[in-house]
């Protein structure tokens, strides 16, 4: 199961990226995370459906510095060219 994800709020400069990259490699999820230059975060998580739920729950809190103001969702099919680490993308 794949998912687009884009979160707005104060999200960068709160170690939002490598809060997230930590709970995706918890969950065994593949994919990357990186800031936007509208000062959102962008996100493809790979894995189970139960994990991939799971970080997009997290996703809508944050850790604790960062204030989400939304979260979208879109599905991601084409899982092709992913390591299963999961990365930290520079910004786009």
């Amino acid at each position: 199961m794949g998912r687009h994800l884009r979160i707005t709020g104060m999200v960068q400069g709160v170690g939002y990226r490598a809060a997230f990259a930590s709970q995706a490699r918890a969950m065994n999820l593949s994919g990357w995370v990186r800031n936007r230059l509208d000062g959102s975060v962008e996100a493809v998580v790979h894995g189970d459906a139960q994990s991939v739920n799971q970080i997009i729950a997290w996703a809508r809190r944050g850790p604790s510095g960062s204030r989400v103001t939304g979260v979208t969702v879109d599905d991601e099919a084409d899982s092709g060219g992913l390591t299963q680490e999961f990365a930290i993308l520079p910004t786009a």
